[in-house]
């Protein structure tokens, strides 16, 4: 947007100083020279104190406008960029980790869904593209032994959530959830499925919970309650949990 001002003409004959303007704080406050016949003013009327605080807003907000944040598709783009090489988090260094949590963090200031279970967008099967966790990536173990993908899968009208695991282990464990706001629940796990065939009924102490900061129809961003955080990509919105 250009900003103008009105014009004024000048012309004289000897030296002049210009005098001052009347209010130092704006150059569209009235100009007064002196009344000197070589002085002509093509200013048809003074510009009200209205115009003038609207001009100032213009001008405060206008580096803002300039600066403006990128928006949550682009933010996406440079998040998924940035996890591609790293084998869903067990390749990421401290210095990986670091970076990814300053662009994740600047996603969840652009979530579009404040009530995510309230949200439809939440149910169905994901694919976990990035963790903190070193227990769900297994980097203890070799990597032949290590789940080649793992899934998450939510249905917020019966409160249930599975955890899934590929080749070359395929466990799975499902959970009982409960709202504790509009964006949190805690998870208590009630059965583990060694193999996906084998069913293993969890241990009492086997609780957590469960906060989502970030979802849209394609990504959504978790962070569980020991500080791990969880970047995951729906894959089967029709998806339904086990009861």
């Amino acid at each position: 947007m250009a900003l103008s001002t009105p014009s004024t003409t000048i012309t004289t004959t000897t030296p002049h100083h210009l005098p001052k303007l009347s209010h130092p704080h704006s150059s569209l406050s009235a100009i007064t020279f002196p009344a000197k016949p070589t002085v002509r003013h093509h200013l048809s009327s003074s510009p009200s104190p209205t115009a003038i605080s609207k001009w100032r807003t213009n001008v405060s907000f206008f580096p803002a406008f300039l600066n403006k944040s990128k928006d949550a598709k682009s933010i996406k783009q440079e998040l998924l960029e940035a996890i591609d090489p790293l084998d869903r988090g067990a390749e990421a260094s401290p210095d990986d980790q670091q970076a990814i949590e300053q662009i994740v963090r600047k996603l969840e200031a652009a979530n579009p869904t404040k009530e995510p279970l309230k949200s439809p967008l939440l149910d169905g099967k994901w694919e976990l593209l990035y963790t903190t966790s070193q227990s769900i990536l297994q980097t203890k173990r070799p990597k032949f032994l290590r789940s080649r993908i793992n899934y998450q899968a939510i249905n917020v009208d019966t409160l249930r959530a599975q955890n899934m695991e590929s080749f070359p282990t395929f466990n799975q464990v499902t959970a009982d959830l409960t709202p504790v706001n509009a964006k949190k629940v805690a998870v208590k796990f009630d059965y583990f499925k060694i193999l996906g065939l084998i069913p293993v009924k969890a241990p009492d102490r086997a609780r957590g919970s469960l906060e989502i900061t970030y979802l849209d129809e394609e990504l959504r961003v978790s962070r569980g309650d020991k500080g791990n955080l969880f970047v995951l990509r729906m894959i089967d919105p029709s998806y339904r949990v086990p009861v």
